[in-house]
């Protein structure tokens, strides 16, 4: 598979990287050994910006990564002191590569940056726990390798990267398209829903990505939720009502627009937050004059027409009402108001160290693709550190470097990199034997290519692809170990025989451990969290029937009835976790199947469901008068086919062939007389994402000799 050719932003961050690694692996590396003497000390001061500038993708701006690089330093000052300790030992080295190797490799449940960092971090244990065995040395490593850090970061201050849009500015952008599109003509449906699409986190730069498990975090995240939610509520609104909207509803959306302008505001300043309760008091008045049309005789009631405009403009306040509360917490860090409903906002009130310790329990299962990373991650690692040390492999580190540089999630992304790696140090190989055949011991010359072959290295070899930048790599290793000691054409060799060690070890790995990467995981995920938030909706239909827990005019977020039980969200909220880290990692492999299925409309659907249950319970207005158990036996119908077409996508996601769900048709698509309006559009809206989602995975019908397609069975 052919690399992907970078941007000209892309390039830019490239080359400038590459002159600050090759820059400070210099300016350590020179000084150390040829003025002061201290090859070991030299050899981690170049080894250091390599490790962390290069091989570890720490995102963000210089100032963000410096940050990260000053916070790695006594972790990073400790592991190598621990790989020098057991260096005494191949066994021993070998049990603390498998738990350096896991723990280092889990922390990326903590976000992009511990992430980023990790790989560097583990180089320093892996270049530390080869023999020899030198405990006497370890001044001089610490020295060099604190060196290095620092001059790297150094360099991230004074030659950094652009910043880029932080995610809380992105948020308030789309609050000011929202604002505007409160007013009817005012934003195109189109522009609503790529405003929203702008901040899918897979659309954002992994540094601004909201992904700790802080409640600024959280808040961040599940904000972005709320606004684009907002924002596809808009679009829809815009398109069904588009000739105008009666005077209850445009004083409510006025209510929202002056919302989404003070929270945007709120955002960026951290000043002026929205007036408390003011939203809450509009929707008040708006759900106690729907209740008192929905009280009326039935010929004095609305049109259903526009009382499914009134749903829909109230279930768009309720979205701006989250917003509200997510931007209030992302702003002080804690909600200053009531944070309701709670089960939405369970982080809340939850201390940091708690809602690290749910990330961090959440995470270890076989289920969470992260965990499934870190042990296959440290396995990799462990066995190539035994087999290195076994057979007692000159320079058997480089070993390790293959291993945690080229794995990859799946097998056959694994197999391809490993393909080119080795294709690409068997030239970089043959070009530096014969530099050092031909160049002998003279050091001088090594000396002026290292520089000058690290610059180029570093720049080209990710611009150019795997095979460039192993082969490059291979030069900057012979020019700097020949400066160190005495070397030969062998050096060339050693480093192919442990580059073709580790690719093999490497690709073992892949192959036992979930060679499919995220591709089997993220159907699961997404099949059990279908289902398991699929079960609120019989109860919540149910709820509204019943009548139990309709709103007559109360606040928003309390509960009309002190006996209704709080749905059970929270297995759906977990589920919803573990799908997105699966979908996260799916993204960043290359899948030659599945490319129709729908996965994005698949969390949309999930968190419909969620909040439906929330929401519905507490405003949904009973059905009127004049309903008949017609109605009330088509709501039921509509929830248990629901959940019927929920198993059939699952059964779709699992790979078997499911039985065809019954479509309705047009003329059955409505209750056949009045029903609470608020479930009826909710249900429609549920059975048209259902339905798109079912299309996504099943295989387009086959064409007829005559051209046209039969129709799916069903």
């Amino acid at each position: 598979m052919a690399d992907v050719i970078p941007t000209g932003q892309e390039r830019a961050t490239i080359v400038r990287r590459a002159v600050r690694v090759a820059v400070a692996a210099a300016a350590g590396f020179y000084p150390l050994l040829y003025g002061a003497g201290l090859p070991v000390m030299a050899l981690y001061a170049l080894f250091a910006p390599i490790a962390v500038g290069l091989l570890s993708p720490i995102p963000g701006s210089g100032r963000q990564r410096a940050s990260v690089m000053v916070r790695a330093l006594p972790p990073a000052l400790a592991l190598a002191t621990l790989g020098t300790l057991l260096a005494v030992d191949t066994w021993a080295a070998v049990g603390g590569m498998l738990v350096v190797g896991f723990l280092l490799a889990f922390a990326a449940v903590g976000g992009p940056r511990p992430a980023g960092v990790g790989p560097g971090l583990q180089l320093f244990y892996i270049l530390a726990c080869f023999p020899p065995y030198a405990p006497d040395t370890l001044g001089q490593r610490l020295s060099g390798l604190t060196i290095g850090i620092l001059l790297l970061t150094a360099l991230e201050l004074l030659l950094p990267d652009p910043p880029a849009t932080p995610y809380r500015e992105r948020i308030a952008r789309a609050l000011d398209e929202a604002a505007r599109g409160t007013a009817p003509g005012g934003v195109p449906p189109e522009r609503l829903r790529e405003a929203g699409a702008r901040l899918r986190l897979s659309a954002v730069p992994p540094a601004e990505r909201p992904a700790g498990a802080g409640r600024r975090d959280r808040a961040l995240e599940q904000s972005g939720r709320a606004v684009r939610r907002l924002l596809d509520q808009l679009a829809t609104l815009a398109e069904t009502s588009p000739t105008g909207i009666d005077p209850a509803s445009a004083a409510l959306l006025d209510r929202v627009s002056r919302l989404c302008t003070t929270s945007a505001r709120f955002l960026r300043t951290g000043e002026d937050p929205p007036v408390p309760g003011a939203l809450e008091a509009a929707m008040r008045d708006f759900q106690a004059e729907r209740v008192r049309q929905s009280s009326a005789a039935p010929g004095e009631r609305p049109p259903a027409e526009a009382e499914r405009r009134h749903s829909r403009v109230l279930a768009l306040a309720e979205s701006a009402r989250m917003v509200e509360i997510t931007t209030d917490i992302a702003v002080h860090g804690r909600p200053t108001e009531p944070a309701l409903p709670r089960r939405l906002f369970w982080y809340a009130d939850l201390s940091t160290p708690r809602l690290w310790a749910r990330r961090v329990v959440g995470n270890a299962t076989f289920r969470s693709v992260l965990f499934q990373n870190a042990v296959r991650t440290a396995l990799g690692l462990a066995a190539a550190r035994a087999v290195a040390g076994s057979l007692d492999l000159s320079h058997g580190f480089w070993v390790l470097l293959v291993v945690l540089t080229l794995g990859r999630t799946t097998a056959g992304a694994t197999w391809q990199a490993v393909r080119q790696a080795v294709a690409g140090n068997a030239a970089g190989a043959l070009v530096a034997g014969a530099l050092l055949i031909g160049l002998g011991p003279h050091t001088d010359v090594y000396a002026a290519l290292l520089a000058p072959v690290m610059l180029v290295a570093f720049a080209l070899g990710p611009l150019l692809g795997i095979a460039y930048a192993q082969g490059l790599f291979t030069l900057v290793v012979a020019t700097a170990f020949a400066q160190i000691e005495p070397v030969t054409w062998r050096l060339s060799e050693a480093r192919m025989i442990d580059v073709v060690t580790g690719s093999v070890i490497g690709l073992l790995c892949g192959l036992l451990a979930w060679p499919a990467g995220a591709r089997r995981e993220v159907h699961r995920a997404m099949a059990d969290l279908l289902r398991t938030c699929a079960e609120l909706v019989p109860g919540t239909a149910e709820a509204l029937l019943r009548g139990a827990g309709a709103v007559t005019g109360d606040a928003p977020g309390t509960s009309v009835r002190g006996e209704q039980a709080a749905p059970r969200t929270l297995p759906g909220v977990h589920k919803l976790r573990l799908a997105e880290a699966a979908y996260a990692q799916y993204r960043t492999e290359t899948p030659a199947e599945d490319t129709r299925a729908d996965w994005h409309a698949m969390l949309i659907a999930a968190n419909h469901m969620l909040l439906g249950a929330h929401y519905l319970p507490r405003f949904g207005l009973r059905s009127p008068a004049d309903a008949t158990d017609a109605s009330a036996a088509w709501a039921r119908t509509t929830a248990r086919e629901a959940v019927a077409e929920v198993d059939r996508i699952a059964v779709l996601l699992a790979g078997g062939t499911p039985e065809p769900v019954r479509r309705r048709t047009a003329a059955d698509s409505r209750p056949p007389t009045a029903l609470s309006v608020d479930l009826e559009v909710w249900l429609e809206s549920l059975g048209q994402q259902l339905t798109r989602i079912d299309a996504s995975l099943t295989p387009p019908p086959p064409v007829t000799p005559s051209g046209r397609r039969t129709a799916p069975p069903g």
